[in-house]
């Protein structure tokens, strides 16, 4: 055995190195595969079209989050406009709202003091009783909460559009219901919505830890949002 040892050491030394340098190739692979990705929710459909070649290329159209106009709690006409090159968390409540607006509100606080000092995130809250909810109710509601339409929009219009919006764009359950709390039913989820007006994530507000999530996959889309303006500068370049 001690014959072999220094032949044993000549081998470790070219050996090692090797074994090193696949050691860090797999785990740098490993580390690639494992940075999560954020889906795209909604329907989808495919699309054919054609390139500057003449060559046709099937791609996907998502669903995506139509025009809106509403009026926040300074007045101020809040359109898809107000969301470019930004990303924003959006949710529906209605100040009045006896059972799980309070919970959401607090949840969504904590997005707030997380993101308000970036400008690339926003929250838009949309409320579904607008004939209590005016501009004037919203303003004091934001103050109480001590919070900025810099960052966080609470938004009021016509009943039926902030109703549609739910409904068809954000697919949320809204509805007036005499028979529920405080006259309405609403979902409680709090939807990540990325600077192509995509649904990119859907959280229950209500759940501490669903909301936990959220805040860890913002920074995800952010990075991912930066990529593709890197990759816009390029195109242009």
């Amino acid at each position: 055995m001690f014959r072999n040892s220094r032949y044993n050491t000549e081998v470790c030394k070219l050996v090692f190195p090797g074994l090193m340098l696949l050691f860090l190739a797999f785990s740098c692979s490993n580390r690639q595969e494992s940075v999560k990705k954020l889906p795209i929710y909604g329907s989808r459909e495919a699309i054919e079209k054609t390139d500057e070649n003449d060559k046709t290329l099937t791609d996907t159209l998502y669903h995506s989050i139509g025009d809106f106009s509403f009026v926040d709690q300074d007045s101020s006409q809040i359109t898809p406009e107000t969301f470019k090159n930004k990303i924003y968390v959006t949710d529906f409540f209605f100040t009045t709202c006896p059972s799980i607006c309070p919970k959401m509100t607090a949840q969504m606080i904590r997005v707030y003091e997380k993101y308000k000092n970036n400008p690339r995130v926003k929250i838009l809250s949309h409320t579904i009783d607008p004939t209590h909810d005016t501009v004037q109710v919203l303003r004091e509601y934001a103050r109480n909460l001590g919070v900025s339409s810099d960052t966080w929009h609470f938004v009021t219009g016509n009943k039926e559009d902030l109703f549609q919006m739910g409904r068809k764009n954000y697919m949320v359950a809204v509805v007036e219901d005499e028979n529920a709390e405080g006259g309405f039913f609403h979902g409680g989820h709090f939807l990540l919505i990325d600077a192509n007006k995509h649904i990119r994530g859907i959280y229950d507000g209500t759940d501490p830890l669903d909301v936990s999530e959220l805040l860890e996959d913002i920074p995800i889309l952010l990075e991912e949002m930066g990529d593709k303006n890197e990759e816009n500068k390029n195109i242009d370049l």
